[in-house]
């Protein structure tokens, strides 16, 4: 077995969709790439308990559940000890779904649109195991544009802020704008490993999971601003 194969057989999964159709697509998917799907849960309710008997490395969470929907799902795994470690995909069908942006800013890492391809999939489940954050850049903007704050007196304060570098405050405010770690090395004329440096320092000060957390706060305290093409991205 190759090192990435056994990589893969240690990932663990629990899969948590209110339609047995879909996860039994999801389980074929992953078992055919040899990640361990460890549990189904059929509502949020069940996907809680899942995660506290087998403490899985990754949730695929549906966000729209009967008895307990997909974000007070959320909510109770990484406020839960068992559960803090594991990471969540949100799966939903529509990719500016309001639930969505609430599931981010419960400390999910990112999400799936249920049509996604197999490929597209395992890459997910893998990529968020490793700890980065799972959501286009683009997307996660018009996702917090739509849905985060946008008046001065609905912003939150976060006293980590000023723990902050005058360089690691430019770097969050660039993190916002959606910027991949090669364009911010390029705005900044730094190398990507210090780049990875700045945002490891931020996600630590700031005591949060991910980037996408890291996104989701600048913008509800006001530190990032719709930038100016933002009326261009209420299209499709």
């Amino acid at each position: 077995m190759s090192d990435a194969a056994a990589a893969d057989a240690a990932l663990s999964v629990v899969i948590a969709d209110d339609q047995t159709l879909v996860r039994t697509g999801f389980r074929l998917i992953l078992d055919e790439a040899g990640i361990t799907v460890a549990a189904e849960a059929a509502n949020g309710k069940e996907a809680v308990a899942a995660v506290l008997q087998h403490r899985p490395d990754v949730v695929l969470m549906d966000i729209r559940m009967p008895v307990m929907d997909g974000l007070e799902a959320t909510r109770r795994i990484l406020a839960s000890k068992p559960g803090s470690g594991c990471r969540i995909i949100i799966l939903t069908t529509f990719d500016l779904d309001q639930y969505v942006y609430a599931a981010l800013t419960a400390g999910a890492s990112g999400f799936l649109l249920k049509d996604t391809s197999p490929e597209q999939l395992v890459a997910a489940v893998q990529t968020v195991r490793s700890g980065d954050a799972l959501l286009a850049p683009s997307i996660t903007r018009r996702l917090i544009e739509r849905f985060a704050p946008h008046q001065p007196d609905q912003f939150t304060s976060h006293a980590g802020l000023s723990d902050l570098t005058a360089r690691e405050l430019q770097v969050l405010r660039l993190l916002a704008r959606g910027l991949s770690n090669a364009e911010l090395a390029t705005e900044l004329t730094v190398s990507t490993a210090t780049v990875k440096t700045h945002v490891a320092s931020i996600l630590a000060k700031l005591q949060l999971r991910d980037r996408v957390q890291a996104i989701v706060l600048a913008y509800q305290t006001g530190l990032a601003g719709p930038p100016p093409s933002s009326p261009a991205l209420d299209g499709p």
